[in-house]
C-alpha cells in the first residue's frame, strides 16, 4: 500500500505542483461546495493510479485541487464505500495520499440518518465521536510504521479546537447546529428499526454508511479531522415513510448552502 501511495502522489505533484493544507471529502449531495475553491484543477477519480471509482448518484467522482483565500485545498468530490465492494484499505488510500501531499487536516462531510430526536431532516451535526458498526477497519493486518502508530489512540478523533471553531461560525451566522456520535454502518441498505433501536440504545445520534474508515486512517496518519454530518432523513422506525436515496441527496443540497456558508468561513480564518 505504500508504494501505491507514492505513486499516487507523484502522479498528483506531476499535475498540481502547489502544496495542499487542507483536505475536505464531500457526501452525497455535497459538492456544491467545490463552487467556493478558486484556480480549480479537476481530475476525475478514474484517471488517477490506485484510486477506485465510485458510480453513486449524488457524488461527481472528481478530485479537485484549489484555492480558497490563502489556503491550498484538495477536495474528494465523492468517495468510496465499503459496501460497494471496495476494502477498507482502498476506501482510505486517499488520506494518506493527503498526508504524504502535505495536508495537515481533513474536514469530512457526508449525509445520514438521524437517530436523536431533537434532529430533524436538514440539521447539520458536528461529529464529536464515533461507533464503528461495520465488522472491520483499515488498519487491520499488519502495520506499515511509515504511514502511522500500530495503536493510534482515539481520544480526541475529531478535533475539539475544530469544533468549537465552527460552532463560534455559526452562532455569528446565526446557522443553528447539532453535536453528536455518528454510527458507521456497513450499508448498503437503510438500517432496520430492530437496529436503529440497537444503535440508540448504543448512544449514537446519528447513522450513515461513511465517514468511521476515513476518521480512522487520518488519526493513524496524525491528521487533524473536524466530522461534519448532515442528516438529510430521520432513521427507520423514527420517519413514518420509507427512505429514498434522491430524497437524501435533495435534502443534502439544501442544507449545504448553510454548510459551504459555514466552511466558506472556516477556510478563510
Amino acid at each position: 500500500m505504500y508504494d501505491q501511495i507514492l505513486e499516487t502522489a507523484q502522479f498528483l505533484k506531476s499535475k498540481y505542483t502547489q502544496t495542499p493544507t487542507i483536505g475536505l471529502i464531500l457526501g452525497s449531495g455535497l459538492s456544491g461546495i467545490v463552487d467556493l475553491i478558486e484556480d480549480k484543477y479537476e481530475i476525475p477519480f478514474k484517471d488517477i493510479p490506485h484510486f477506485p471509482t465510485s458510480s453513486l448518484e449524488g457524488h461527481k467522482g472528481s478530485l479537485i485541487f484549489g484555492t480558497y483565500g490563502h489556503k491550498t485545498l484538495m477536495v474528494m468530490a465523492g468517495r468510496f464505500h465499503h459496501y460497494e465492494g471496495f476494502t477498507q484499505k482502498q476506501i482510505t488510500l486517499p488520506i494518506y495520499v493527503m498526508k504524504t501531499l502535505g495536508i495537515e487536516e481533513v474536514i469530512i462531510t457526508n449525509a445520514c440518518g438521524g437517530i436523536n430526536l431533537d434532529f430533524e431532516p436538514g440539521d447539520i451535526m458536528l461529529i464529536e465521536d464515533f461507533i464503528n458498526l461495520m465488522g472491520t477497519n483499515p488498519l487491520i493486518g499488519e502495520n506499515d510504521e511509515r504511514l502511522g502508530v500500530r495503536f493510534p489512540d482515539m481520544t480526541e478523533p475529531y478535533s475539539v479546537d475544530s469544533r468549537n471553531k465552527m460552532k463560534e461560525i455559526a452562532h455569528n451566522l446565526n446557522i443553528d447546529i447539532k453535536e453528536g456520535v455518528y454510527a458507521g454502518f456497513m450499508g448498503p441498505y437503510y438500517e432496520t428499526k430492530a437496529e436503529i433501536k440497537m444503535i440508540k440504545t448504543m448512544g449514537a445520534d446519528a447513522v450513515g454508511m461513511s465517514t468511521v474508515p476515513e476518521t480512522i486512517a487520518a488519526n493513524h496518519a496524525g491528521l487533524s479531522v473536524l466530522g461534519i454530518a448532515v442528516i438529510t432523513n430521520m432513521a427507520t422506525g423514527i420517519q413514518t415513510k420509507k427512505h429514498d436515496h434522491k430524497h437524501v441527496v435533495k435534502m443534502a443540497n439544501e442544507a449545504g448552502i448553510r454548510l459551504t456558508a459555514m466552511l466558506k468561513e472556516y477556510l478563510g480564518m
